[in-house]
């Protein structure tokens, strides 16, 4: 694999365009009007125009992707995450042009993208799952039986859905009543199926996720797990690993099972299974993300390794670099990502970034996607860059990143800085007693 071409944009194409610069692989990159002007395109070998602003006029266009990767002699594709990362279609498409699909299997994608069948067949293997119906919910009438039969509160999710996207929570039955047909409509606008399911609402819940990793020849192995309960409209904003409230006997029962869940589809590359966590440590299958994810830099620092270089290996056919026994952690590492969204709000405020800039300091990576002077759109994800904090203990983490954030000068539009300034001084977010409703529950002292 001599040539590649990043499916994205941002800083998980400059993460990428890394990487395969220090294996000496020859980088493509694609470009929608609103991007010209981003790092990763000057950091790529080459760079093509792909089309208008909006995604579907642009980073969703398969096809004419696919045009570019055969006249650039491309050998490979990786789709980063987001877009069509999670999209079957391309990736048998990538795969029937000749190039090789820097991920898992197509068909590994569509049973996975499907989160009822998904339930089904991690149930089949054997992994416990959050208690929920077994069939979409075609009617409000079989909604709000099957909701009254487990009891409320109820999660309301698409059966294609992720990201966050395509759910709600619902109190009782009139909040079921209200949110059911704009959840099927949200469902098929976004994924293309207004299929929807139930799911019990876990109080107090924790979001683990354990990364894992397969290859061609049967080798399945786990990275540890990450915590990424601090969130917005289910919608992941800080991420830490190890997770801090884990017993030893729940973390080694967490790995066996993510183990377990990805050997029941022979999964091929990098992939996470994600659990959500009650207050007594019981723990649920959620979802398994077939792709890379957004935190991997967390996992990336307790451990050493290089996910992406991963990536690559696995999809030319070649053996993990390390097995079970050689794949070792130390220290703690906590990821928190940098939006362009009023800190009180957490609605987008694109423009143009006067100023941006940091100390530099050890124990500190910035992967960041924008520069001075560049313009946060409104057509994609308002994330500006992640900041990642690794220490030798948690707070050794936590005081870098505290450090970090009053070096840090972002002008020209609104970020989610002044919370970050809050959360690292906060007590319960220093002590690890944090759930997913953690920012929803707090008054933090912001502007």
């Amino acid at each position: 694999m001599r040539k590649v071409l990043i499916a994205n944009r941002g800083e998980i194409a400059s993460r990428i365009i890394r990487t395969c610069h220090q294996m000496g692989i020859e980088t493509v990159a694609v470009f929608s009007d609103a991007d010209q002007d981003m790092p990763y395109v000057r950091e790529a070998k080459s760079a093509f125009r792909i089309g208008e602003p909006p995604v579907n006029k642009s980073y969703l266009k398969g096809n004419e992707i696919l045009e570019i990767a055969r006249a650039e002699g491309v050998e490979g594709i990786h789709p980063g995450y987001g877009f069509l990362s999670e999209n079957p279609d391309f990736a048998r498409a990538v795969r029937t042009a000749g190039m090789i699909f820097i991920g898992p299997e197509a068909e590994t994608i569509e049973l996975m993208g499907d989160k009822i069948a998904s339930r089904q067949t991690m149930k089949d293997a054997g992994v416990p799952v959050v208690p929920g119906s077994e069939e979409g919910m075609a009617t409000l009438e079989a909604a709000t039986a099957f909701a009254a039969s487990i009891g409320y509160p109820v999660m309301l999710k698409a059966s294609g859905g992720g990201g966050g996207i395509g759910m709600v929570r619902c109190e009782n039955e009139q909040a079921l009543t209200k949110f059911y047909e704009s959840t099927k409509a949200r469902a098929k606008a976004y994924f293309g199926s207004e299929e929807v399911f139930i799911e019990k609402y876990i109080d107090n819940a924790r979001h683990v996720e354990v990364q894992i990793f397969g290859d061609v020849h049967g080798n399945i192995v786990h990275l540890y797990e990450r915590d990424c309960s601090i969130q917005r409209r289910h919608q992941k904003v800080i991420e830490e690993a190890p997770c801090p409230f884990l017993s030893q006997q729940v973390r080694e029962e967490l790995y066996k099972t993510a183990i377990k869940a990805a050997a029941a589809v022979k999964y091929v590359n990098a992939g996470t299974i994600e659990f959500i966590v009650d207050e007594q440590q019981n723990f649920y299958f959620l979802e398994m993300n077939t792709r890379l994810q957004v935190e991997h830099p967390i996992t990336e620092q307790i451990t050493g390794l290089d996910l992406v270089k991963w990536q690559i290996l696995t999809a030319r056919g070649e053996q993990l670099p390390l097995l079970q026994p050689d794949i070792l952690q130390a220290g703690h590492a906590i990821e928190f990502r940098l939006y362009a969204e009023d800190p009180v709000t957490f609605m987008p405020s694109p423009g143009k970034i006067a100023t941006f800039t940091w100390e530099e300091s050890p124990g500190v990576r910035i992967d960041h996607g924008y520069e001075e002077g560049n313009t946060v759109t409104p057509f994609y994800d308002p994330m500006i860059s992640k900041c990642i904090f690794y220490g030798e203990t948690r707070m050794d983490a936590i005081h870098n990143a505290g450090q970090f954030f009053n070096s840090l000068s972002v002008a020209g539009i609104k970020t989610n800085l002044p919370l970050f300034k809050e959360i690292v001084n906060d007590s319960d977010f220093r002590n690890g007693s944090y759930s997913t409703g953690y920012l929803s529950s707090k008054s933090f002292a912001v502007k």
